[in-house]
C-alpha cells in the first residue's frame, strides 16, 4: 500500500487492493464566512484535520476528496452559498459509504455545524447495515458559532492569505443569546447577522489556532484509535 495518510485521489487501484485501509472523509461546506474568510473554510479546515490526523495514525490510511458543497441552506441569503439540502447530503452519504466497501471502515470528519442532521441519520443507516462508520465533530470549548475567532485563528494558523486583515478589522461582534438562535433556526443567518459573522473575530491569531489544531488532531486520532 502507499505511504500512510495517502490522499485517495492521488494513489493506484492496485497499491489499495487486499489491503482494506481505513478511510478519512473530510465534510465541509460552501457557504459564507463573514466578509473576511473564504466560502471553503469548513472544508479547509476538515480536510487539514484529517490529513493531520492520517499523518499521526501512520500506514493504513487513505484520505479521500472532501464533500464541499453540503447543507448549508442556514447561509442562503448570501452570495456564494451552495447548498444540497439535509435529505440529498444524507443519501449521499450512505451511497458514497455502500461504495467503499473496498475500506476497513471510514470516519467522516464533519467541518460544518449544518451536516449534523444528514450525516447524524447516515451513520444510523450505514451501520444498521453492517458497515463501519465513524462521525466526529471538532469540538472548542469557549468557542464562537460562526466566522469569529475560533474559525478565523484556525485559517490565520493554515494559511494567513486566505483570511482579509481589512474586513475583518471593520467588523462589530455580533452575540448569540437564546433569541438569536431561534431566529437562526427559523429565518437563517442573515436574519441575525448582517456580515454573517456570529461571534468575534477580534484578537484571533495564528498561534491560537495552532493550539486548537494539534488538540482537535489529538482528539480526532485518539477518537479513531478507540474505535479502530
Amino acid at each position: 500500500m502507499e505511504k500512510s495518510g495517502a490522499r485517495l485521489d492521488l494513489v493506484t487501484w492496485p497499491s489499495l487492493d487486499g489491503h482494506r485501509p481505513l478511510m478519512i472523509l473530510p465534510i465541509g461546506s460552501c457557504e459564507q464566512h463573514g466578509p473576511h474568510l473564504p466560502l471553503g473554510t469548513d472544508t479547509i479546515i476538515a480536510t487539514a484535520l484529517a490529513d493531520r490526523a492520517a499523518a499521526q495514525l501512520g500506514d493504513g490510511i487513505v484520505v479521500a476528496p472532501a464533500l464541499a458543497i453540503t447543507a448549508s441552506g442556514e447561509h442562503q441569503g448570501f452570495p456564494g452559498t451552495l447548498s444540497l439540502g439535509t435529505t440529498v447530503v444524507e443519501e449521499l452519504l450512505v451511497e458514497l459509504v455502500r461504495s467503499a466497501d473496498w475500506s476497513g471502515g471510514i470516519v467522516l470528519v464533519n467541518g460544518h455545524g449544518g451536516n449534523h442532521t444528514p450525516v447524524t441519520r447516515a451513520v444510523e443507516r450505514s451501520t444498521a447495515e453492517s458497515r463501519r462508520v465513524l462521525a466526529w465533530w471538532p469540538r472548542v470549548a469557549g468557542g464562537d458559532p460562526h466566522a469569529g475567532r475560533t474559525e478565523t485563528s484556525i485559517l490565520l494558523a493554515l494559511d494567513p492569505a486566505l483570511v482579509d486583515d481589512r474586513a475583518m478589522a471593520a467588523l462589530e461582534p455580533v452575540p448569540v443569546d437564546a433569541d438569536a438562535a431561534v431566529r437562526l433556526r427559523t429565518d437563517g443567518v442573515r436574519a441575525v447577522s448582517a456580515s454573517g459573522v456570529l461571534g468575534d473575530p477580534a484578537g484571533a491569531t495564528a498561534e491560537h489556532g495552532h493550539e486548537i489544531l494539534n488538540a482537535l488532531t489529538t482528539d480526532l486520532v485518539g477518537t479513531i484509535e478507540a474505535w479502530r
